[in-house]
């Protein structure tokens, strides 16, 4: 028998830097933080936010989005792991509010993309992790 599955619970990101990468992520999507471990916290209680890394994680709806603090490394969607992080929007509306906002913030995009059964905006974070939005398209 399978294992059934209801959705993603959470993914985690590996970066390089993490105020960076929180600025980034919290000046695009301004996701509420769901957990992360709080300034100041006595050596002695760290033990119980060890699973943290030293990151975040974002409640982005029906699942969790983590940062954490470890990669020395480069992202690069042809090796084994990661080829991309896909977020759904409601409609191509929002997908032309994206690209003000990335333009806004001077982040490079590749514009929008039909790709049939929907619309996709291509972008890269800091540590260069390929980012898209999906937007269906309206009947």
């Amino acid at each position: 028998m399978p294992i059934m599955t209801k959705s993603i619970n959470h993914i985690r990101l590996t970066v390089t830097d993490i105020d960076r990468s929180r600025a980034f992520y919290e000046g695009l999507f301004n996701w509420p933080v769901a957990i992360e471990m709080p300034a100041g916290t006595p050596p002695e209680e760290q033990g119980r936010y060890g699973f943290l890394y030293g990151g975040v994680i974002y409640n982005i709806g029906h699942s969790l989005l983590g940062l954490r603090p470890v990669s020395t490394d480069t992202f690069d969607e042809n090796r084994t792991g990661l080829d991309h992080l896909s977020l759904a929007l409601q409609g191509p509306a929002e997908l032309t509010s994206a690209v003000a906002l990335l333009d806004e913030q001077g982040i490079p995009h590749g514009g929008v993309k039909d790709i049939g059964n929907g619309f996709i905006l291509e972008f890269r974070d800091p540590d260069n992790i390929a980012l898209e939005l999906f937007a269906p398209k309206e009947p």
